[in-house]
């Protein structure tokens, strides 16, 4: 399904929302428990510098989860992502929500995913992403796959892309 550079870069140049997964996109999907319960995630700091960006040249970001943690709570609140949808087993079940709070048509939104939970969702949205290690299957539903894998700059890829096709980088280059 993947589409030709053009039809991407138009769809690029319409996002306002950036929604994403995180075990397998913001991470690299792996889990480490420590025996008192609690668990630790590993976040890639460019792929919150891409999503700052974003956020600053007046985009949206959320997430959209089908697990809940402490860490994504904190990672949430320190990258300043207010959308939050955690624990949730049917993700596509979420959009009507992120519309309403957002005011953000679903054309206009991206989602990037990487496992087939994130595929109803996928099939809903304006361009679908999925990251380069992404199941066969969901790189077979998406729009464009990044050549990053998920936590290792994937993201930081997507908002690169997103702020490229939107001529944002002179905006965003006014803080430095």
């Amino acid at each position: 399904m993947h589409q030709e550079c053009d039809e991407i870069s138009e769809k690029l140049r319409q996002v306002r929302l950036l929604l994403l997964d995180v075990d397998g996109v913001l991470t690299d999907g792996s889990i480490i428990y420590h025996e008192n319960g609690t668990e630790t995630k590993v976040f890639n700091v460019k792929d919150g510098a891409g999503i700052r960006c974003l956020m600053d040249a007046g985009l949206k970001v959320g997430i959209v989860t089908g697990r809940s943690s402490g860490a994504l709570r904190h990672r949430c609140q320190n990258l300043g992502i207010d959308l939050l949808f955690d624990g949730v087993r049917d993700k596509a079940a979420v959009l009507p929500a992120v519309v309403e709070q957002t005011g953000v048509s679903p054309e206009a939104i991206a989602f990037a995913g990487d496992d087939l939970p994130d595929i109803p969702l996928m099939r809903k949205v304006g361009l679908s992403i999925a990251v380069g290690d992404a199941h066969g299957m969901v790189r077979d539903q998406a729009g464009m796959l990044t050549r990053a894998r998920g936590g290792a700059g994937a993201v930081r890829e997507i908002c690169d892309a997103i702020l490229t096709a939107q001529n944002l980088w002179e905006k965003i280059m006014e803080r430095f």
